[in-house]
């Protein structure tokens, strides 16, 4: 028996002197690592249909949560300058999240949500799908964002998926929606409810008085100012960029 076991253990070191270097040792008959793999990749290969399904839904998923973000930033009137002082990322990187070309990690949601004081289940919160019933957004559930000045915006509506976001802004005696005019992507409609307001698009001054309505797109530089002494109430559309 050991004579056996010699022997063969020198047939074994001979097949190894003579193959090619390089060329791996078959174990056990086993396939190489390329054969053994092909079955795996034949099985992906045939379960294409669902795997595709898969990505669709997290790719869909992605786009929505970037809307999201992109909606609630403008919302706040921030650039994607702004956001980047207060999250610690990047512009560049927190553009990539807003047009759905990277997917945010949990700690980056949470970071972005608090810089705009936003809860991160409203992040994930995605639009209604369709043939859903009907939904009603309760003045209690609904979303305030307050400016020092004394301008409040009220998110009646914030629907990325249909690239709308709806809102009543107040605006306290002598406030105006920003120090100097902004722009964003998108465009919008401005109806005055009560009062009266300054509105400014590209230098040109327009007054609206109650039941007046203003148009023009975000990305021209605007800005909204209440010159009375008394409050002023307008409910604005923003079609967001999409």
């Amino acid at each position: 028996m050991r004579t056996a076991l010699g022997k063969a253990g020198t047939r074994r070191q001979g097949a190894e002197r003579s193959r090619p270097a390089g060329k791996p040792r078959p174990e056990g008959g086993k396939l190489s690592a390329a054969k053994e793999a092909a079955p795996a990749a034949k099985g992906s290969a045939a379960r294409g249909p669902e795997a595709a399904g898969i990505a669709h839904e997290t790719g869909a998923l992605i786009l929505a949560i970037g809307a999201k973000l992109r909606a609630l930033r403008q919302a706040k009137e921030m650039t994607l300058h702004d956001l980047a002082g207060r999250t610690g990322l990047s512009s560049s990187m927190l553009s990539l999240l807003e047009r759905g070309k990277a997917a945010p990690s949990i700690g980056t949601l949470v970071a972005i949500g608090s810089a705009l004081g936003v809860r991160t289940a409203e992040v994930l919160a995605g639009p209604p799908s369709s043939g859903s019933t009907p939904s009603v957004s309760r003045r209690a559930d609904q979303t305030v964002h307050a400016t020092p000045d004394g301008v409040q915006r009220r998110i009646l509506c914030s629907d990325p998926g249909n690239g709308i976001e709806i809102s009543m802004v107040e605006f306290g005696p002598g406030t105006a929606s920003a120090p100097r005019p902004t722009a964003h992507g998108g465009y919008e409609f401005g109806v005055v409810v009560a009062g009266a307001l300054e509105v400014t698009v590209r230098g040109k001054v327009f007054t609206l008085k109650e039941g007046d309505l203003v148009s023009y797109g975000s990305t021209d530089p605007h800005r909204i100012v209440n010159r009375k002494r008394l409050p002023a109430r307008a409910l604005w559309v923003n079609l967001l960029q999409s």
